[in-house]
């Protein structure tokens, strides 16, 4: 899978990604020697509801499907790998404005995106800044941002215990993993995995990986009819409410927050009918996606 980049070069994206986004983010252990950037600047942040509306990959409201379960994680943070700035429901996905790109390899054979170089924000945290002269003037009406990563707390039975667990999700359209640390424990991957991959690890228990079935994860996209986005990939479709402006003669920083709708986005089939996860019962993992974008904007 690839992008259509814009009529910026990639190598300048990639100088966005590294040194404008690079500044702030929770997971870089390279990036303290980075320079900050001058004047104003837009601010990239990450906020996940579980009150939202839950929406279907039309981005329509849907409910829970007959025969299954789920419920809201606790999320404690995500991994976006692709920003863009759409300025209308026709424009297709590649052709608006690129704020961000993470960094990509063929190191496990096909293209994916590179997690040990990716990016991380927690709930209500700037996931990073770029410089307001680097985005071109105009006006926007929707965002699309491509989530890699989810990382969170969800409940379920076993041995008839209720128990909390950190389940991490890998959604993007296929990454190459290393290794991980998750609840204290290393995790080593060393291959590509497509979408709805994860591990799961329950405190004082063992690690425990799967593969959600393709095509599964909800990715909403109220812009189905006019802007289709690649079947596996992860990106996720919302509108401004007032829309985006951006003059090329700001003198203040503008915040975009990114509300991720996770209502009830971690859904499994029951074979039990009693809302509980109970993998020891045969239940499986049908869908990690996220349920809705609502990007608001704010001085």
């Amino acid at each position: 899978m690839s992008y259509t980049v814009n009529s910026k070069s990639m190598k300048t994206l990639k100088l966005i990604a590294l040194l404008a986004f690079g500044l702030i983010l929770s997971c870089g252990d390279n990036q303290d020697d980075l320079p900050i950037p001058n004047g104003p600047r837009l601010i990239i942040k990450l906020k996940f509801d579980p009150t939202q509306e839950r929406l279907g990959n039309l981005g329509q409201p849907v409910s829970v499907a007959a025969g299954n379960a789920a419920q809201s994680p606790s999320i404690h943070r995500m991994s976006p790998n692709y920003i863009e700035f759409a300025p209308t429901a026709t424009t297709a996905l590649g052709t608006g404005e690129i704020i961000f790109e993470g960094e990509g390899t063929t190191l496990g054979g096909a293209q994916a995106i590179d997690f040990q170089n990716a990016f991380f924000a927690g709930n209500n945290e700037i996931f990073g800044t770029i410089p307001l002269s680097a985005v071109s003037a105009g006006n926007y009406e929707w965002v699309r941002v491509s989530l890699a990563y989810q990382e969170g707390d969800i409940d379920l039975l076993v041995n008839g215990q209720d128990i909390t667990g950190t389940l991490a999700s890998f959604v993007g359209y296929n990454t190459y993993i290393t290794s991980f640390d998750l609840n204290g424990n290393s995790i080593d991957i060393n291959a590509n995995k497509a979408q709805g991959f994860w591990v799961f690890k329950a405190l004082g228990g063992f690690p425990t990986q799967g593969q959600a079935p393709e095509g599964a994860t909800t990715v909403p996209n109220p812009l189905f009819d006019s802007s289709p986005i690649p079947q596996g990939s992860c990106v996720v479709t919302g509108e401004f409410e007032n829309g985006l402006t951006i003059s090329g003669n700001e003198i203040e920083d503008i915040t975009v927050t990114l509300s991720f709708s996770i209502n009830n986005s971690f859904e499994w089939t029951e074979v039990n009918a009693d809302g509980k996860y109970e993998p020891e019962a045969g239940e499986q993992v049908v869908d990690m996606g996220l349920r809705g974008l609502i990007p608001s904007v704010s001085n």
